[in-house]
């Protein structure tokens, strides 16, 4: 019984050795963004140095992308920015070493794929837009920002309108306080000519004709 449970579990780790052994090692060639899909257009989740190692976990069959673990973390990082070691020597990943490397053709979902290692990413929020690629991703996008900014535009034009008809008032308001103001000062003006003429007409000295005259006094001969 105890041969049969170790054969039993030989065959399951001989079952399992082709999954665990679908991976390579390979190499970044440059500072390379690790995306969060298989395109440059996906968010960029971490910088890749060059010359570090990566573990290669799989790339696509139609599109020279392949998943890659780098220090815990998973991305998308492009084939010709990875190198692997076959026959002794480096070379671009790409689909005719997929493989002798080693390396399994695999699919991409956002949905799966997201749901595994980007939770906790701010993008994750927009994973339904994103799900439908990121070609409409950003088309949905450029679309929310044009309609954000014809709002914008029609909320500017309304207020130059009620500036336009704010300033048209204060200009009306400022034209009737000119003409009140002119009023006043051409009627204190008035006032006060009125006034000088009362005193003038006061300080006038009277007519020497005005006295009664004594008989005798010359002043009173004209």
């Amino acid at each position: 019984m105890k041969n049969l449970f170790v054969k039993i579990a030989a065959v399951g780790l001989l079952m399992l050795a082709p999954a665990v052994a679908q991976a390579a090692e390979g190499y970044s060639t440059a500072n390379v963004n690790m995306r969060a899909g298989p395109s440059t257009r996906y968010p960029a989740v971490a910088v890749i140095p060059a010359g570090s190692s990566v573990e290669i976990r799989g790339c696509l069959s139609d599109v020279n992308w392949c998943d890659v673990e780098f220090y815990g973390g998973r991305g998308w990082v492009s084939g010709q920015y990875v190198q692997a070691l076959y026959q002794q020597r480096r070379v671009y990943v790409g689909p005719q070493y997929y493989r002798p490397l080693g390396i399994p053709m695999i699919r991409f979902s956002v949905d799966n794929y997201w749901d595994r290692y980007y939770r906790n990413r701010d993008f994750y929020r927009d994973r339904d837009r994103w799900s439908r690629g990121p070609d409409y991703y950003y088309r949905d996008r450029d679309n929310r920002d044009r309609d954000r900014d014809r709002d914008n535009r029609h909320r500017d034009r309304n207020w130059r309108e009620r500036d336009r008809d704010r300033d048209g008032r204060d200009r009306d308001r400022d034209w009737r306080d000119d003409n009140q103001r002119d009023d006043r000062q051409r009627g204190d003006r008035q006032r006060g000519e009125r006034q000088r003429d009362d005193r003038r007409g006061d300080d006038r000295r009277p007519d020497r004709r005005d006295f009664n005259c004594r008989p005798g006094d010359p002043s009173c001969d004209e």
